[in-house]
């Protein structure tokens, strides 16, 4: 009898906005100031919950700090996340969801972040890709210092 092997799966059940948030303290004075270029900060992290056998949450975690002349021009942090069933070996689970997940959710995120800007009355912003292999291997050099 010839042994069966393990299907993988990867499925996305939802995706979904569990936090989202937009200040612009200074407004509407520091809108005078938009013709000049702001000083933008973007954080990134990833944040995975298994909510039951091969079903786990993911959250990609957004905060964005802009700056104009030493003014607070807007801060927006959004938490989007995922539900999602995966049937992976155990050694390319974490990989999965902390790179391969957040990479398939970041497109979606970033219209929101975009959306959102421009209903905020701010100029629409692009966020540019990220590298989540990066992100993950960051936070496992983190956690090998703890």
């Amino acid at each position: 009898m010839a042994e069966q092997q393990q299907q993988t799966t990867l499925m996305i059940n939802s995706q979904y906005i569990k936090d989202l948030s937009l200040e612009i303290p200074h407004a509407p004075e520091i809108f005078k100031q938009l013709n000049k270029q702001p000083q933008i900060q973007v954080e990134v992290s990833v944040a995975t919950k298994s909510l039951e056998e091969n079903v786990y949450n993911v959250d990609l975690n957004l905060a964005l700090n802009a700056d104009i002349e030493d003014k607070k021009l807007f801060i927006l942090e959004l938490t989007y996340s995922a539900v999602v069933t995966l049937n992976v070996p155990q050694e390319h689970l974490d990989p999965i969801l902390n790179i391969e997940i957040p990479r398939l959710t970041f497109p979606f995120a970033r219209n929101i972040v975009t959306q959102c800007l421009m209903e905020g009355g701010l100029p629409p912003m692009m966020l540019t890709p990220v590298d989540f292999a990066a992100v993950y291997a960051a936070k496992q050099a983190r956690k090998e210092q703890n």
